[in-house]
Order: C-alpha cells, then structure tokens, then sequence
C-alpha cells in the first residue's frame, strides 16, 4: 500500500484534501477548508503534470497561504461594504435618531419620558415641551434621547 502511495502522489493528496474537507464539514469553522482545497489542486496537479514530492509540498503550502489570503481579504472587503445600518443593529437607541414622535407628557426642566413604540425612553431637550409637541431624535446620550422640536 505504501508502495502505491509513493508511486502514485496524488492519490495521497486527494485522500488528504478528501479528509481534511470532510473534518471541515464536521467542524464548520473554515480553519481546514482552505488546506483541504490545496491539496486536493496539488493532487490534480500532481495527477496531470507528474513532479517530485518535494514540489508537491512546497505547492501545498503555497496554496494554502494564497488561498487563506485571498479569503481574508474577500473578508476585510466585505466589511468594510456593510451599510451603517447594520452598524446599529444592536444600538436600539442609535436607530431611532432621525425618526419624529409625538410627546405624551410635557418635559419639565428639559426632561421626561416619550413613549416610543411598547417602551417608556428618558428624554431630554433644551427647553420644557408641552405635550403633544412635535419631536425628532437627534442624538443618543447613554440610554437618554436627545430631541428637538420640529414643525410639520
């Protein structure tokens, strides 16, 4: 058997590549696609076009580097797309910047509570507001929105 493997390379490369892709499937991580690929090109290159296993390996690592590279940067592109959005995805009150309500309560002092939607938020403006006001989130401070009053 170890005859075979020696005389024929690629046999042990797409048996490697095989594994390796099936521990991935397994494991689901991404650490063994990337290694699991190159060898399985090594040894459709090594099948095709016959060289020493001195090349076979020296390919094998260079695949792998080149391949885990190029999925890096796919990565670090891809996240630099995401839209802003996504960026507050957890920051309930960053997504309510821009959007206007109206007031349930008057603001005393500058402060109070707006209803918005089934919660009950900390407000805070520059002036005291009569209910019924007209608002729009301008900016978070913590868990208090900042609001203005706006004219429709």
């Amino acid at each position: 058997m170890a005859a075979l493997l020696f005389e024929h390379t690629y046999l042990a490369w797409l048996t490697l590549g095989g594994l390796l892709l099936a521990a991935e499937m397994l494991g689901g991580n991404g650490y063994l696609l990337w290694s699991g690929i190159a060898a399985v090109v090594t040894g459709l290159l090594a099948w095709a076009i016959p060289f020493s296993w001195e090349w076979q390996g020296v390919l094998f690592a260079v695949l792998t580097l080149l391949a885990a590279w190029l999925w890096w940067q796919w990565l670090s592109h891809r996240v630099k797309q995401q839209k802003p959005a996504d960026a507050a995805l957890n920051m309930r009150g960053q997504q309510l910047v821009g959007r206007r309500f109206q007031l349930d309560n008057a603001l005393v002092n500058g402060r109070g509570h707006m209803r918005v939607g089934d919660s009950s938020w900390p407000v805070s403006a520059d002036e005291d507001l009569a209910a019924g006001t007209r608002v729009e989130v301008i900016s978070v401070e913590g868990i208090t929105l900042r609001i203005k009053a706006v004219s429709e």
